[in-house]
């Protein structure tokens, strides 16, 4: 069993930065890749970034390519999501996740993930 906290989300200006945290118990970070997806209202839960269990690949969506950092402390369970450069459309929840055992890798889509945290919001005013 796996259990994912987020935290660090809050209320920034455009232009601004926040780095988010994820948290896991359960089994050692290191045994597998995670993931950030995020949902704004009204909208469906989109893919952000991913991260190999190594640590030393990474994948992001188009829309945070250059502005987004997603890492990877494995020696402390920790995932880091660092958002530099935010805009207005960057307001969504967000969320960690655990990709199913055996997918590959990156994994896009939600389905493809079976553990979640409860999510962080991150709201950025224009």
């Amino acid at each position: 069993q796996v259990q994912l906290v987020e935290s660090g989300g809050g209320l920034v200006q455009t232009g601004g930065s926040l780095r988010l945290s994820c948290a896991a118990s359960g089994r050692p970070f290191s045994n597998y890749a995670l993931g950030w997806f995020r949902q704004a209202p009204g909208k469906e839960r989109e893919f952000v970034a991913s991260i190999t269990l190594s640590g030393r690949n990474t994948y992001y969506a188009d829309s945070v390519k250059g502005r987004f950092t997603i890492s990877k402390d494995n020696a402390n369970n920790m995932m880091y999501l660092q958002m530099n450069s935010l805009k207005p459309e960057d307001t969504a929840v967000y969320y960690c996740a655990r990709p199913q055992y055996g997918s590959s890798w990156p994994a896009l889509e939600p389905e493809r993930y079976d553990y979640w945290g409860q999510g962080t919001q991150v709201t950025v005013s224009s």
